[in-house]
């Protein structure tokens, strides 16, 4: 990225603050980026392990797999799934809060015996299969807020901050020589004016 400018005392003093500002905010952007990569790291840890748990628990419950012809799905219901909001690393992140199941009355005398369990089962896989989904949801929004990171890191560490040193060596190079330009011009006319007077 070509950075303009102009040579110019005014336009370097402009430069040098620019520069100054990138310099100081690539750690606090570092470490951003870092957190985001641990939050990122956990919350898929978290998915994988729940992915497992409901696999696992499905398993388990697979030679009772006959017995769910007979249950009545309409007795449990996820009314709904409380979430709350936090700040990591200055991104909104969800937290989950609660999931709210209601059930139906229903006659123990005219039902199986096993409904009860079935719906404390129901409600645990159910719990499971939600949280699951809700971590691969929160990997998701966190890395895209991590490679939004990267990307502000890279473009300050590889194409700013070298484009802005670049281009305040280049204004102090141009004013140097315009220096030594003017000193000499000013030494030739001196000399110049000595060898009128002295002639």
């Amino acid at each position: 990225m070509a950075i303009k400018f102009q040579y110019n005392k005014t336009c370097l003093q402009d430069l040098k603050k620019q520069l100054k500002i990138r310099v100081d905010v690539l750690p606090v952007i570092k470490n951003k980026e870092s957190a985001l990569r641990m939050e990122v790291k956990r919350a898929k840890d978290k998915a994988r392990s729940l992915d497992k748990d409901l696999k696992s628990k499905m398993q388990e419950y697979n030679n009772i797999v006959r017995l769910w012809g007979e249950f009545d799905e309409n007795l449990l219901r996820i009314d709904d799934v409380k979430l709350s909001i936090k700040k990591i690393a200055g991104v909104n992140t969800p937290i989950l809060e609660d999931i709210i199941f209601s059930t139906q009355n229903f006659s123990l005398f005219n039902k199986p015996e096993w409904f009860l369990d079935g719906m404390s089962i129901l409600k645990s896989l159910a719990k499971i299969g939600i949280e699951k989904n809700f971590y691969f949801r929160k990997m998701d929004l966190l890395l895209y807020a991590r490679r939004k990171t990267t990307q502000k890191v890279n473009l300050y560490e590889k194409i700013q901050i070298p484009g802005y040193e670049d281009a305040i060596m280049r204004i102090k190079r141009f004013m140097e020589d315009e220096e030594n330009l003017s000193k000499s011009a000013q030494k030739i006319l001196k000399k110049r004016q000595e060898e009128r007077e002295a002639a």
